[in-house]
Protein backbone atom coordinates (compact mmCIF):
# COMPACT_ATOMS: atom_id res chain seq x y z
CA UNK A 1 0.00 0.00 0.00
CA UNK A 2 1.64 3.36 -0.71
CA UNK A 3 0.76 6.99 0.52
CA UNK A 4 1.45 10.34 -0.31
CA UNK A 5 2.05 13.06 2.36
CA UNK A 6 1.52 17.12 1.32
CA UNK A 7 5.03 18.51 2.76
CA UNK A 8 3.95 21.76 1.09
CA UNK A 9 5.74 24.94 0.86
CA UNK A 10 7.74 27.45 3.21
CA UNK A 11 6.31 27.15 6.22
CA UNK A 12 5.93 30.39 7.11
CA UNK A 13 3.35 30.40 9.85
CA UNK A 14 5.80 28.57 11.51
CA UNK A 15 9.04 30.39 11.69
CA UNK A 16 11.39 31.16 12.84
CA UNK A 17 11.69 27.37 13.06
CA UNK A 18 11.40 26.91 9.41
CA UNK A 19 14.19 29.14 9.23
CA UNK A 20 16.27 26.48 10.20
CA UNK A 21 14.54 23.27 8.81
CA UNK A 22 11.55 22.76 6.68
CA UNK A 23 8.61 22.63 8.43
CA UNK A 24 7.80 18.57 8.26
CA UNK A 25 11.31 18.34 10.23
CA UNK A 26 10.19 20.69 12.76
CA UNK A 27 10.64 18.54 16.13
CA UNK A 28 7.19 17.98 17.90
CA UNK A 29 6.81 15.59 20.98
CA UNK A 30 10.34 14.55 20.61
CA UNK A 31 10.30 13.52 17.03
CA UNK A 32 10.20 15.49 14.04
CA UNK A 33 6.09 16.23 12.61
CA UNK A 34 6.03 13.60 9.52
CA UNK A 35 7.51 10.93 11.67
CA UNK A 36 4.61 10.80 13.60
CA UNK A 37 2.40 10.09 10.01
CA UNK A 38 5.46 7.60 8.65
CA UNK A 39 5.45 5.70 11.53
CA UNK A 40 1.39 5.88 11.56
CA UNK A 41 1.32 4.73 8.04
CA UNK A 42 4.06 2.00 8.17
CA UNK A 43 2.19 0.41 11.44
CA UNK A 44 -0.86 -0.19 8.74
CA UNK A 45 0.80 -1.81 6.08
CA UNK A 46 1.93 1.23 3.80
CA UNK A 47 5.24 -0.24 2.12
CA UNK A 48 6.08 3.02 0.25
CA UNK A 49 5.40 7.25 0.90
CA UNK A 50 5.77 10.06 -1.63
CA UNK A 51 6.66 13.06 -0.54
CA UNK A 52 5.03 15.94 -2.36
CA UNK A 53 7.37 18.73 -1.75
CA UNK A 54 8.74 22.05 -3.62
CA UNK A 55 11.40 23.32 -0.42
CA UNK A 56 14.40 21.92 -0.14
CA UNK A 57 13.76 18.11 -0.98
CA UNK A 58 17.81 17.19 -0.31
CA UNK A 59 17.59 18.72 3.51
CA UNK A 60 13.90 16.66 3.44
CA UNK A 61 15.38 13.03 1.60
CA UNK A 62 18.77 13.01 3.32
CA UNK A 63 17.74 13.33 7.19
CA UNK A 64 14.53 10.90 6.19
CA UNK A 65 16.97 8.09 4.78
CA UNK A 66 18.06 6.64 8.39
CA UNK A 67 14.44 6.37 8.79
CA UNK A 68 13.75 4.29 5.83
CA UNK A 69 16.46 1.78 7.46
CA UNK A 70 15.04 1.43 10.94
CA UNK A 71 11.48 1.54 9.82
CA UNK A 72 11.53 -0.69 6.90
CA UNK A 73 9.81 2.18 4.49
CA UNK A 74 10.47 3.34 1.48
CA UNK A 75 10.67 6.97 0.80
CA UNK A 76 10.81 8.63 -2.15
CA UNK A 77 10.54 12.45 -3.02
CA UNK A 78 7.84 14.06 -5.65
CA UNK A 79 9.34 17.23 -6.66
CA UNK A 80 7.19 20.51 -7.99
CA UNK A 81 9.00 23.21 -9.50
CA UNK A 82 5.95 25.79 -9.19
CA UNK A 83 3.58 25.03 -6.01
CA UNK A 84 0.41 23.22 -7.63
CA UNK A 85 -2.05 23.24 -4.99
CA UNK A 86 -3.37 20.34 -2.83
CA UNK A 87 -4.45 18.18 -5.72
CA UNK A 88 -1.64 18.89 -8.60
CA UNK A 89 0.98 17.32 -6.72
CA UNK A 90 -1.04 14.09 -7.38
CA UNK A 91 -1.19 14.02 -10.84
CA UNK A 92 3.02 15.00 -10.49
CA UNK A 93 2.75 11.63 -8.96
CA UNK A 94 0.45 9.60 -10.58
CA UNK A 95 3.28 6.75 -11.87
CA UNK A 96 4.19 6.96 -8.62
CA UNK A 97 0.72 5.88 -6.74
CA UNK A 98 -1.01 4.08 -9.16
CA UNK A 99 1.06 0.66 -9.83
CA UNK A 100 -1.88 -1.03 -11.80
CA UNK A 101 -3.46 -3.09 -8.60
CA UNK A 102 -6.39 -0.84 -7.94
CA UNK A 103 -5.47 -0.22 -4.46
CA UNK A 104 -6.29 2.72 -2.54
CA UNK A 105 -3.53 4.92 -1.49
CA UNK A 106 -3.78 7.25 1.68
CA UNK A 107 -2.80 11.14 1.44
CA UNK A 108 -1.76 13.18 4.55
CA UNK A 109 -0.98 17.18 5.25
CA UNK A 110 1.83 17.17 6.86
CA UNK A 111 1.13 19.03 9.74
CA UNK A 112 -1.92 17.33 10.97
CA UNK A 113 -1.54 15.49 14.38
CA UNK A 114 -4.20 13.22 15.69
CA UNK A 115 -4.76 9.69 16.84
CA UNK A 116 -4.38 8.27 12.85
CA UNK A 117 -7.24 5.81 12.63
CA UNK A 118 -5.72 4.93 9.39
CA UNK A 119 -6.77 0.90 9.63
CA UNK A 120 -10.74 1.36 10.26
CA UNK A 121 -10.13 3.75 7.37
CA UNK A 122 -9.28 1.34 5.13
CA UNK A 123 -12.50 -0.38 6.81
CA UNK A 124 -14.52 2.88 6.36
CA UNK A 125 -13.38 3.12 2.21
CA UNK A 126 -14.14 -0.69 1.67
CA UNK A 127 -17.57 -0.83 3.33
CA UNK A 128 -18.47 2.43 1.33
CA UNK A 129 -17.66 1.29 -1.91
CA UNK A 130 -16.35 4.78 -2.22
CA UNK A 131 -13.99 6.42 -4.83
CA UNK A 132 -13.04 8.65 -1.94
CA UNK A 133 -12.86 8.71 1.71
CA UNK A 134 -11.88 11.88 4.09
CA UNK A 135 -11.18 12.12 7.67
CA UNK A 136 -13.47 14.62 9.26
CA UNK A 137 -13.35 16.16 12.89
CA UNK A 138 -16.15 18.14 14.37
CA UNK A 139 -15.07 21.22 15.48
CA UNK A 140 -17.01 24.05 17.38
CA UNK A 141 -16.95 26.83 15.27
CA UNK A 142 -17.50 25.73 12.01
CA UNK A 143 -17.88 29.50 10.60
CA UNK A 144 -14.35 29.38 10.65
CA UNK A 145 -13.83 26.74 8.19
CA UNK A 146 -14.82 24.66 4.92
CA UNK A 147 -17.60 22.93 6.74
CA UNK A 148 -18.83 18.93 5.06
CA UNK A 149 -21.74 18.29 4.58
CA UNK A 150 -23.14 14.69 4.92
CA UNK A 151 -25.47 12.58 5.92
CA UNK A 152 -24.92 11.57 9.28
CA UNK A 153 -25.94 7.84 8.92
CA UNK A 154 -24.28 6.61 5.77
CA UNK A 155 -20.91 8.89 5.75
CA UNK A 156 -21.84 10.56 2.11
CA UNK A 157 -20.77 13.48 1.64
CA UNK A 158 -23.64 16.11 -0.13
CA UNK A 159 -21.59 19.45 -0.58
CA UNK A 160 -18.92 21.30 0.90
CA UNK A 161 -19.75 24.92 2.63
CA UNK A 162 -16.99 27.74 3.21
CA UNK A 163 -17.24 29.49 6.24
CA UNK A 164 -21.10 29.04 6.55
CA UNK A 165 -22.66 32.13 7.71
CA UNK A 166 -25.78 30.50 9.31
CA UNK A 167 -25.19 26.85 10.51
CA UNK A 168 -24.91 23.87 8.20
CA UNK A 169 -22.91 21.34 10.29
CA UNK A 170 -20.18 21.35 12.38
CA UNK A 171 -17.44 19.02 10.90
CA UNK A 172 -14.30 20.04 8.89
CA UNK A 173 -12.15 18.25 6.32
CA UNK A 174 -9.70 17.11 8.72
CA UNK A 175 -6.44 16.76 6.17
CA UNK A 176 -6.91 12.94 5.88
CA UNK A 177 -7.88 10.94 2.87
CA UNK A 178 -7.94 7.38 1.03
CA UNK A 179 -8.36 7.69 -3.20
CA UNK A 180 -9.09 4.86 -5.13
CA UNK A 181 -6.41 5.45 -8.38
CA UNK A 182 -9.58 6.47 -10.69
CA UNK A 183 -8.88 10.10 -8.40
CA UNK A 184 -5.67 10.44 -10.41
CA UNK A 185 -7.81 10.76 -13.61
CA UNK A 186 -9.97 13.54 -12.39
CA UNK A 187 -7.14 15.76 -11.88
CA UNK A 188 -4.64 17.90 -14.18
CA UNK A 189 -1.30 18.93 -13.71
CA UNK A 190 -1.75 22.06 -13.08
CA UNK A 191 -2.91 24.39 -9.67
CA UNK A 192 -5.68 22.47 -8.34
CA UNK A 193 -7.35 21.78 -5.16
CA UNK A 194 -8.59 19.01 -4.07
CA UNK A 195 -10.82 20.81 -1.61
CA UNK A 196 -12.36 23.17 -3.85
CA UNK A 197 -12.17 21.40 -6.93
CA UNK A 198 -11.74 17.50 -7.21
CA UNK A 199 -14.14 16.68 -3.80
CA UNK A 200 -16.90 18.24 -4.75
CA UNK A 201 -16.89 17.07 -8.21
CA UNK A 202 -16.69 13.60 -6.75
CA UNK A 203 -19.54 14.42 -3.81
CA UNK A 204 -21.92 15.25 -6.85
CA UNK A 205 -21.66 11.82 -8.18
CA UNK A 206 -22.21 10.65 -4.58
CA UNK A 207 -18.82 9.06 -4.54
CA UNK A 208 -16.93 10.40 -1.56
CA UNK A 209 -17.93 9.77 2.18
CA UNK A 210 -16.74 11.24 5.10
CA UNK A 211 -15.49 9.10 8.20
CA UNK A 212 -15.69 11.17 11.62
CA UNK A 213 -12.27 11.10 13.79
CA UNK A 214 -12.89 9.54 16.85
CA UNK A 215 -10.32 11.37 19.16
CA UNK A 216 -8.02 14.43 18.84
CA UNK A 217 -6.77 16.62 15.66
CA UNK A 218 -4.93 19.52 15.08
CA UNK A 219 -3.19 21.43 12.35
CA UNK A 220 -0.20 22.42 13.97
CA UNK A 221 1.37 24.54 11.42
CA UNK A 222 1.94 27.75 13.66
CA UNK A 223 2.76 28.33 16.83
CA UNK A 224 -0.18 29.17 19.06
CA UNK A 225 -2.07 25.58 17.62
CA UNK A 226 0.90 23.49 17.99
CA UNK A 227 1.11 24.23 21.69
CA UNK A 228 -2.38 23.34 22.11
CA UNK A 229 -1.56 19.96 19.52
CA UNK A 230 1.13 18.59 22.15
CA UNK A 231 -1.32 19.71 25.06
CA UNK A 232 -3.99 17.08 23.35
CA UNK A 233 -1.24 14.65 21.98
CA UNK A 234 -0.17 13.70 25.55
CA UNK A 235 -3.74 13.74 26.65
CA UNK A 236 -3.85 11.15 23.88
CA UNK A 237 -0.48 9.15 25.32
CA UNK A 238 -2.16 9.75 28.47
CA UNK A 239 -4.91 7.14 27.55
CA UNK A 240 -2.92 5.24 25.49
CA UNK A 241 0.52 4.66 26.67
CA UNK A 242 1.06 6.32 30.24
CA UNK A 243 4.50 4.43 30.46
CA UNK A 244 6.02 6.78 27.90
CA UNK A 245 5.28 9.99 29.99
CA UNK A 246 7.16 11.20 33.26
CA UNK A 247 6.47 10.56 36.49
CA UNK A 248 7.57 12.16 40.09
CA UNK A 249 6.87 14.73 42.60
CA UNK A 250 8.33 17.17 39.91
CA UNK A 251 5.82 16.92 37.34
CA UNK A 252 2.45 18.15 37.01
CA UNK A 253 0.31 16.79 34.44
CA UNK A 254 1.42 15.01 31.38
CA UNK A 255 5.02 15.48 30.41
CA UNK A 256 7.84 13.61 27.53
CA UNK A 257 11.26 13.74 28.67
CA UNK A 258 13.72 12.25 26.83
CA UNK A 259 16.18 9.89 27.62
CA UNK A 260 18.76 11.36 26.96
CA UNK A 261 17.51 15.21 28.63
CA UNK A 262 18.53 15.99 32.58
CA UNK A 263 16.20 17.76 34.69
CA UNK A 264 17.77 18.80 37.83
CA UNK A 265 16.59 19.18 41.65
CA UNK A 266 13.90 21.46 42.46
CA UNK A 267 11.91 21.86 39.35
CA UNK A 268 8.40 22.26 38.88
CA UNK A 269 7.60 20.63 34.75
CA UNK A 270 4.11 20.55 33.63
CA UNK A 271 1.76 20.60 32.22
CA UNK A 272 1.75 19.75 28.56
CA UNK A 273 5.85 20.03 28.49
CA UNK A 274 8.17 18.02 25.55
CA UNK A 275 11.76 18.39 26.52
CA UNK A 276 13.93 16.78 23.69
CA UNK A 277 16.91 15.01 23.13
CA UNK A 278 19.98 16.15 25.25
CA UNK A 279 18.02 19.16 26.85
CA UNK A 280 19.53 20.44 30.31
CA UNK A 281 17.16 21.75 32.85
CA UNK A 282 18.98 23.61 35.76
CA UNK A 283 17.71 23.19 39.44
CA UNK A 284 14.74 25.68 40.32
CA UNK A 285 13.29 25.70 36.68
CA UNK A 286 9.61 26.17 35.97
CA UNK A 287 8.02 24.97 32.62
CA UNK A 288 4.34 24.72 31.63
CA UNK A 289 3.05 23.96 28.18
CA UNK A 290 6.06 24.73 26.37
CA UNK A 291 8.44 22.58 24.52
CA UNK A 292 12.27 22.44 24.32
CA UNK A 293 13.49 21.59 21.63
CA UNK A 294 16.91 19.12 20.82
CA UNK A 295 20.10 20.39 22.95
CA UNK A 296 18.15 23.48 24.42
CA UNK A 297 19.18 24.76 28.35
CA UNK A 298 17.31 26.26 30.85
CA UNK A 299 19.22 27.36 33.77
CA UNK A 300 18.36 27.78 37.14
CA UNK A 301 15.49 29.33 38.20
CA UNK A 302 14.11 30.41 35.17
CA UNK A 303 10.30 30.28 33.98
CA UNK A 304 8.97 29.26 30.49
CA UNK A 305 5.74 28.70 29.17
CA UNK A 306 3.20 28.53 26.39
CA UNK A 307 6.85 28.90 24.27
CA UNK A 308 8.51 27.05 22.01
CA UNK A 309 12.63 27.08 22.67
CA UNK A 310 14.32 26.15 19.61
CA UNK A 311 17.36 23.82 18.93
CA UNK A 312 19.81 24.63 20.95
CA UNK A 313 18.21 27.42 22.57
CA UNK A 314 19.45 29.10 26.25
CA UNK A 315 17.16 30.70 28.50
CA UNK A 316 19.09 32.34 31.58
CA UNK A 317 19.12 32.00 35.23
CA UNK A 318 16.09 33.58 36.98
CA UNK A 319 14.64 34.38 33.00
CA UNK A 320 11.20 34.53 32.27
CA UNK A 321 9.90 33.68 28.51
CA UNK A 322 6.19 33.26 28.05
CA UNK A 323 3.23 34.55 26.41
CA UNK A 324 4.09 32.68 22.84
CA UNK A 325 7.47 33.39 22.56
CA UNK A 326 9.30 31.18 20.04
CA UNK A 327 13.19 31.47 20.04
CA UNK A 328 14.40 30.12 16.94
CA UNK A 329 17.90 27.81 16.94
CA UNK A 330 20.78 28.92 18.61
CA UNK A 331 19.05 31.76 20.48
CA UNK A 332 20.65 32.90 24.04
CA UNK A 333 18.54 34.76 26.19
CA UNK A 334 20.28 36.31 28.67
CA UNK A 335 20.06 36.62 32.78
CA UNK A 336 17.31 37.71 34.13
CA UNK A 337 15.52 38.73 31.16
CA UNK A 338 11.83 38.99 30.49
CA UNK A 339 10.31 37.73 27.24
CA UNK A 340 6.08 38.76 26.77
CA UNK A 341 5.67 37.15 23.52
CA UNK A 342 6.82 37.45 19.81
CA UNK A 343 9.17 35.67 17.47
CA UNK A 344 13.04 35.75 17.64
CA UNK A 345 15.68 34.54 14.35
CA UNK A 346 17.96 32.13 14.89
CA UNK A 347 21.74 32.60 16.05
CA UNK A 348 20.83 36.02 18.49
CA UNK A 349 21.16 37.14 21.59
CA UNK A 350 18.67 38.44 23.52
CA UNK A 351 20.45 41.28 26.62
CA UNK A 352 17.31 43.39 27.15
CA UNK A 353 13.79 42.17 28.25
CA UNK A 354 11.32 42.01 25.45
CA UNK A 355 7.86 43.73 26.87
CA UNK A 356 5.81 43.37 24.05
CA UNK A 357 5.50 40.90 21.28
CA UNK A 358 7.73 41.67 18.17
CA UNK A 359 10.24 40.10 15.93
CA UNK A 360 13.66 40.50 16.73
CA UNK A 361 15.88 40.13 13.70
Amino acid sequence: MKALILVGGFGTRLRPLTLSVPKPLVDFANKPMILHQIEALKEIGVTEVVLAINYQPEVMINFLKEYEVKLGIKIICSQETEPLGTAGPLALARDKLDDGSGEPFFVLNSDVISEYPLAEMILFHKAHASEASIMVTQVEEPSKYGVVVMEEETGKVEKFVEKPKTFVGNKINAGIYLLNPSVLGRIQLRPTSIEKEVFPAIAAEGKLHAMVLQGFWMDIGQPRDYITGLRLYLGSLRKQAPAVLAAGPHVLGNVLVHETATVGEGCLIGPDVAIGPGCVVEPGVRLARCTLMRGARVKKHACVSRSIVGWHSTVGCWARVENMTILGEDVHVGDEIYTNGGVVLPHKEIKSSILHPEIVM
